[in-house]
């Protein structure tokens, strides 16, 4: 009998734990299910989404490292407070400046040619690195890198959306 109650307390406590994590995923997208500045669905990418909080209350949701770098130059004049990202595993949002993260330039990421995962756990990440290749980095070398490929990043999806506006069933037909 008390196991049966005690396995009947770790299962409720179990489906608890489970349904918070994904009303935390759900209420961020809910909230900004699309990003700002590319578009790209905020669900089908939860495993790079960001979320900024700035000091004025104000908060935007992107979907990649990518978007966010974007974001914080066009608003220089305000204060990031947090800066959320998605744990590439869980698809939990995490302090993105205390996340390990995880960068691979032989590999795409989210809006860029050079693939950037925030990992919550640094043995995670170093898991990850053994498995996929890449190597650890820090927020800062994420964001520094982001800037720094800007200009290829956005050449790659210029031509990618130049190339799906040519395509039967691309995202908008050729102007004849």
């Amino acid at each position: 009998m008390k196991r049966q109650i005690i396995s009947g307390f770790l299962m409720l406590v179990f489906f608890s734990v489970g349904s918070l994590t994904l009303a935390q995923t759900q209420d961020d997208i809910s909230a900004t299910p699309s990003c700002k500045y590319c578009g790209m669905d905020r669900l089908k990418f939860a495993h790079s989404r960001m979320v900024i909080e700035y000091d004025d209350g104000t908060k935007v949701g992107v979907c990649s490292l990518h978007c966010a770098a974007i974001d914080l130059s066009l608003n220089i004049d305000k204060t990031p407070k947090t800066l959320w990202v998605a744990d590439y595993n869980t698809k939990h949002l995490i302090d993105a400046e205390k996340a390990t993260w995880v960068m691979d330039p032989a590999k795409p990421g989210v809006m860029t040619r050079t693939a950037k995962w925030a990992i919550a756990k640094k043995e995670d990440a170093e898991k990850f690195t053994k498995e996929n290749g890449g190597h650890l980095a820090t927020f800062e070398n994420c964001l520094q890198a982001a800037y720094e490929g800007m200009y290829a990043d956005l050449k790659m999806i210029r031509d990618k959306r130049q190339a799906m506006k040519t395509k039967p069933g691309g995202h908008t037909t050729k102007a004849q």
